[in-house]
């Protein structure tokens, strides 16, 4: 072989090995990549957290949590989370409290294995949203007046600019899920991604489902002590990427600089959700049956009243689901795509009240398969 050769073969080597670390060696940032949290027990799925910049004349950016499905995550779909408020983290709500994979030990320093996390079934993504939220910030002040309209927009810049960052989530089935005040966020969000769909010769967003706990006006449960005390350890955010302008706030669980719009709960939703049934696309509206924030029977009037509209006929009269032999709920169905549903013993954040029937319901609702009206094997065990 020639010098020449020889050395162009080195120079392409070099090269190789260059993009391999410049993308983490998946087409993922590594810089966003958490290589260990402290007090993490060991794992086999990757993290990422980091921020994406939404603005860059207004220094406006939104934090993010990502955890890759605890097995074969490059044939799960991806599954956005968005907790309410509004001003109240995803990150310190459903990330580290409800469904991520971790929960903080009670000392606050350390972390414990969720085994009932829903990365079992799905890579999953967390944003603090709007900015102000979080470690979520803008360096224009005026931008922590926010509502409902701009909360949408900011969600959908955030999602095309995360795929820049995660090239080959672009093309993967996309389910949006929230909680309480989300039941705003999420079905608002669907219609700005239904809007870009719409319009785009190119790209268009894989939506597969949109699942909430609310449609009406609530308030999330604050988290405990210990949540708060572990994402202000100095070492903690520094192995998130968090917090990279030093904030002149701690991180708080809901945020004391936002100013959120007191009107924009009285938003009627329920065109919304009627687009997205009209578009093909499965919405599940799921409650705890002892919420005392957002009582169930309000939510199931609307999604009656929605199922008039839209002249769906039931296709599952309201009644019992199962999971492990018990009662896991109740359930009912209208045209094969609309579904409400209770969990049996879940109060307002279902995922951490009754974790085990919960991942029950999300997977079922992932698969598009009906929860089980008998008391035959559980789709989890």
């Amino acid at each position: 072989m020639s010098r020449s050769r020889s050395r162009s073969r080195c120079w392409l080597v070099g090269i190789l090995i260059l993009v391999v670390r410049v993308l983490g060696g998946n087409g993922y940032p590594s810089e966003d990549l958490v290589v260990n949290l402290p007090g993490q027990p060991k794992v086999d799925f990757n993290q990422y957290a980091g921020y994406v910049d939404i603005d860059s004349n207004h220094g406006r950016s939104l934090f993010y949590y990502f955890v890759e499905a605890a097995f074969h995550p490059h044939n799960k779909p991806l599954t956005l989370w968005l907790n309410g408020g509004p001003g109240c983290s995803s990150i310190g709500g459903g990330a580290f409290t409800e469904l991520g994979p971790f929960f903080p030990k009670g000392d606050g320093r350390g972390l414990r294995r969720n085994s009932k996390s829903w990365n079992k079934a799905s890579n999953l993504l967390f944003v603090e949203s709007p900015a102000g939220v979080g470690w979520s910030y803008s360096n224009t002040t005026s931008d922590y007046n926010a509502g409902d309209a701009s909360t949408a927009n900011d969600m959908y810049l955030f999602m095309l600019k995360w795929y820049e960052k995660f090239p080959s989530y672009r093309s993967r089935e996309l389910f949006l899920t929230g909680e309480s005040y989300a039941g705003h966020y999420i079905p608002q969000l669907t219609n700005a991604l239904l809007d870009h769909n719409a319009r785009s010769t190119g790209f268009k967003f894989n939506i597969k489902g949109v699942a909430a706990t609310k449609i009406s006006v609530g308030v999330d449960v604050c988290m405990s002590f210990e949540r708060r005390f572990y994402f202000n350890l100095p070492e903690v955010q520094k192995a998130l990427h968090a917090n990279r302008t030093k904030l002149p706030y701690s991180w708080s669980m809901c945020s004391q600089v936002l100013n959120y719009s007191e009107t924009d709960g009285n938003i009627n939703i329920l065109p919304i959700l009627k687009r997205i049934v009209q578009n093909h696309i499965p919405i599940w509206i799921f409650s705890g049956d002892q919420d005392s924030v957002v009582p169930l029977l309000g939510s199931r009037m609307l999604i009656r009243e929605l199922a008039h509209e839209l002249h769906l006929k039931v296709t599952v009269p309201y009644g019992a689901w199962f999971h492990k032999g018990q009662v896991g709920g109740w359930v009912t169905e209208y045209g094969n795509s609309l579904t409400f549903a209770t969990v049996r013993g879940a109060a307002h954040m279902v995922p951490y009240s009754q974790p085990s029937r919960a991942l029950h319901l999300f997977t079922s609702f992932l698969r598009a398969t009906r929860l089980p009206n008998t008391t035959g094997p559980s789709i989890l065990h």
